[in-house]
């Protein structure tokens, strides 16, 4: 009586060569994202200043008797700054994280990590354009003052309190100013964060 044939089992050991994946491959910046939040942001900033400008809180008229003191307008002012930083960069720094593409095989802590660095770049390269434009509106101003000034030493001379009184609010202004930026940039940095969340939710 013959013994059944005995099936022979051959194991193979796959062995799989890994080649980085196309989200580790790729760069962690997206930069796409991050001028689109930046133009957001400064759309929002154009709004928001242009609703302060209509409310008094961003103009304000030296030679008019019936305008506040200086100290208060920068006071003022400065507020106002703090929560149009708050809204733009919010908005811009949503967006990055929100558009920024999804990593996939990536840590959790490091697509936080990526998510919020695009919120704060997002609202970086928005400052950096808004100041960049800012100067040189000044400097024009500046150009223009310095051709129009009286040669009076009269007019200089009554304008000296004036001059003072614009300086300690341009001080206070300054420090409103880097309050302000300091905000938004904690502000986009966690917004850029809140969007990546989002994203990875859907």
């Amino acid at each position: 009586m013959a013994r059944p044939q005995g099936i022979a089992v051959a194991e193979f050991e796959e062995v799989v060569v890994s080649s980085p994946s196309s989200a580790l491959a790729a760069a962690a910046t997206d930069w796409g994202a991050i001028v689109g939040g930046a133009l957001a942001a400064i759309a929002v900033s154009i709004i928001l200043f242009t609703a302060g400008s209509g409310f008094g809180l961003s103009t304000v008229e030296p030679w008019s008797f019936a305008n506040r003191a200086p100290e208060t307008f920068a006071i003022g002012a400065g507020i106002w700054l703090i929560v149009m930083q708050w809204l733009s960069a919010g908005f811009g720094g949503y967006l990055a994280g929100r558009l920024r593409a999804k990593s996939i095989g990536v840590r959790t802590d490091e697509v936080l990590f990526r998510d919020t660095a695009h919120g704060l770049l997002a609202w970086a390269l928005a400052t950096v354009i808004v100041a960049a434009l800012l100067a040189l509106v000044a400097g024009s101003a500046a150009a223009v003052a310095t051709n129009a000034a009286p040669a009076a030493d009269a007019a200089a001379n009554a304008s000296a309190a004036i001059a003072e009184q614009a300086r300690e609010a341009g001080a206070n202004f300054s420090i409103f100013t880097a309050i302000s930026l300091l905000v938004g940039g904690l502000i986009g940095a966690v917004a850029g964060g809140l969007g990546g969340y989002h994203r990875d939710a859907l």
